[in-house]
C-alpha cells in the first residue's frame, strides 16, 4: 500500500474544469509544459470544434486523453425529460468515440419531485439504454457517486456502496466506477468498498482534490491536495492496493482558484500533487 508522496507525475492528470478560464488550447499548450501527462475533458470545451481533430491536438502534446465529462442527470418525474437525458447521453458517447476518450463520467442526477430509490432505479434504466451504444463505440460509463449534499439533485448515488451495487446490477465490463475522494472520504466503510469496487474490476478512474474547512461554497470551494483534511494518501494506497493503475486526476472546483493567475495555480497542483 501506498503512503508516499508521488516522485514523478507520469500519472498526473487535470480535468480541464479545474483551469477553467483557459480554452482547451491553452490548458494543452500550459499542461505540456508542466510535465502534466493526462488530461480529462469537459464537453464545454469541445463546443464548436471538430472533436476528432481537438483529440489529434491533445495527443500531440503527449496528453492521454483519460475522460470526458460528463453525461449522465437520468431521472425525472417527466417522461419526456428522461428520454431527452438520453439523448444527451448518446451524443456523449459521440463525442467521446471521436475525442478518444475511453470513459465517459457520469454524475447521475436526482429530481427533488421522487424518492432518491425512484431516482437511482432510473439511473441504472438510463445507463442500460446507453451501454448498448457505448459498447458498439468502446466507450466505457463511469458512475460516480457524489457527497450526500448533493442528493437532492445532483445525484441520488452517494455512497460507493450504492454505486458498486448499481454497477454489479448491470454487470457489463463497459460499466465501473470514478470514485472522487472529495464526495467519498468520510465514509466509514469506504476501504472495503474500494477493495470490492477493485476485486469487480469495476474501478475506472480516480479522482483528487481536499476538502477546505470551514467550506465556504458547497460547488466552488474545493482545495489543492494538502489544503484540507481528506486523508487523500491513505486513499490512494487503498485504491492501489485494490489494483488501480490508472491516472489521479486533479478535479477541482473553486472560485478562489479560479480568480487567482492560472499558471501559478497549474505550478500549485504540481507541487500539491507531487505530496499527496
Amino acid at each position: 500500500m501506498s503512503t508516499k508522496p508521488i516522485e514523478d507525475l507520469s500519472k498526473l492528470c487535470i480535468h480541464t474544469i479545474t483551469t477553467k478560464s483557459w480554452s482547451l488550447e491553452e490548458a494543452a499548450d500550459r499542461y505540456e509544459a508542466a510535465g502534466v501527462k493526462g488530461i480529462s475533458v469537459w464537453r464545454q470545451y469541445l463546443e464548436g470544434r471538430n472533436i476528432a481533430q481537438a483529440g489529434d491536438r491533445l495527443r500531440g502534446h503527449g496528453l492521454e486523453i483519460v475522460s470526458l465529462v460528463r453525461g449522465g442527470f437520468f431521472p425525472s418525474t417527466s417522461s419526456a425529460q428522461r428520454k431527452k437525458a438520453i439523448e444527451d447521453n448518446l451524443k456523449a458517447v459521440d463525442e467521446a468515440a471521436a475525442l478518444g476518450a475511453e470513459m465517459i463520467v457520469l454524475v447521475c442526477g436526482a429530481d427533488l419531485g421522487q424518492s432518491l430509490e425512484v431516482s437511482r432505479s432510473q439511473i441504472q434504466e438510463g445507463i442500460e439504454q446507453v451501454l448498448p451504444y457505448a459498447m458498439q463505440n468502446n466507450v466505457k460509463l463511469a458512475i460516480e457517486p457524489l457527497h450526500p449534499m448533493y442528493a437532492d439533485t445532483r445525484s441520488a448515488v452517494n455512497t460507493l456502496e450504492q454505486a458498486n451495487d448499481m454497477a454489479e446490477a448491470i454487470g457489463s465490463d463497459y460499466v465501473g466506477i470514478a470514485a472522487d475522494v472529495y464526495h467519498l472520504w468520510w465514509d466509514p466503510h469506504l476501504e472495503a468498498e474500494i477493495k470490492r469496487c477493485g476485486a469487480n474490476g469495476n474501478l475506472l478512474a480516480f479522482h483528487i482534490c481536499d476538502w477546505v474547512s470551514p467550506t465556504v461554497d458547497m460547488l466552488n470551494d474545493r482545495g489543492l491536495m494538502g489544503e484540507g483534511c481528506i486523508p487523500i494518501q491513505k486513499i490512494r494506497g487503498w485504491v492501489e492496493a485494490a489494483g488501480f493503475q490508472g491516472f489521479n486526476e486533479v478535479e477541482i472546483f473553486s472560485d478562489r482558484h479560479w480568480a487567482s493567475d492560472q499558471d501559478a495555480f497549474l505550478q500549485k497542483i504540481v507541487d500539491s500533487y507531487r505530496n499527496c
